[in-house]
């Protein structure tokens, strides 16, 4: 991938883009139409019925959400190619960031599974089977939280580095960053103030939407501004001539601070 990335970091940003489009319709179908509708808080025994008389529906929600993590996984080393030149140690942070947020969303896919598993299984209505099935998906909520925390610390990443880039709008940067606050204080108020999180939830979640959508957007129809691309690509290369003959040290682990290197020379 690394030299077709270099060939066409137009074309696989804009790939990004559908992929993030495809993320935000099908995690948006799942969360807010399959579960918020069939989920009834505090009462488990509620959620069952709902799951059971439409088990399908249920099941389709799931499939949605692993292509969702699939495509997830691609789009964080997209992004991690797109703005790797900006500052390498701050695009592998953000990168190994991700998947532990990614991966998080995978096991709590299995805990949607597990709850599926549960309403099919031929015990008929029963007192415990609900309540065992109420604290999966309670698990489910909590591992769905702590991941979209995690996150939040990506959008943050995510955010400095495309203000920093020059190669993409700074209010892309700007409303990245304030989605990662929004994600972290909603989703702290979740787990540990959940007065708070009533009062909050889901409302504030508008904000990072879009922020989100207009990194999505922006990826799907104007890609990335190629020459500025490529400048910091070869700025920031140790193959380059521009990068042999740079001054050594003042970077970490033996690199020269980004912030040295003007883009635009």
């Amino acid at each position: 991938m690394p030299r077709a990335f270099e060939a066409a970091p137009r074309a696989h940003a804009r790939f990004g883009g559908l992929l993030y489009l495809f993320i935000i319709v099908a995690a948006g179908f799942a969360e807010a139409y399959v579960r918020d509708r069939m989920i009834v808080g505090g009462d488990p025994a509620a959620s069952i019925r709902n799951i059971a008389a439409s088990p399908g529906l249920w099941r389709v929600s799931i499939a949605l959400e692993l292509a969702v993590v699939v495509c997830a996984l691609v789009l964080a080393v997209i992004e991690y190619r797109l703005l790797e030149p900006v500052d390498r140690t701050v695009a592998l942070m953000a990168l190994l960031t991700n998947g532990v947020s990614i991966g998080l969303e995978a096991v709590d896919k299995v805990l949607l599974l597990w709850v599926a598993a549960i309403v099919d299984a031929p015990t008929g209505v029963d007192a415990s089977r609900d309540a065992f099935a109420g604290l999966v998906l309670k698990a489910h909520t909590m591992c769905f939280d702590v991941s979209l925390l995690i996150f939040g610390v990506v959008c943050l990443l995510l955010g400095r580095l495309l203000y920093r880039a020059g190669y993409f709008p700074r209010a892309l940067g700007v409303a990245m960053q304030v989605s990662g606050v929004v994600y972290l204080v909603a989703c702290a108020a979740a787990l540990f103030l959940p007065r708070l999180a009533d009062l909050l939830l889901p409302g504030i979640l508008v904000v990072p939407l879009i922020g989100e959508s207009s990194f999505c957007l922006w990826l799907l129809v104007k890609g990335v501004d190629e020459a500025g691309w490529r400048r910091r690509f070869d700025a920031a290369s140790p193959l380059s001539p521009r990068a042999r003959h740079r001054p050594r040290g003042g970077g970490q682990f033996g690199v020269v601070s980004d912030d040295l290197v003007d883009p635009d020379a």
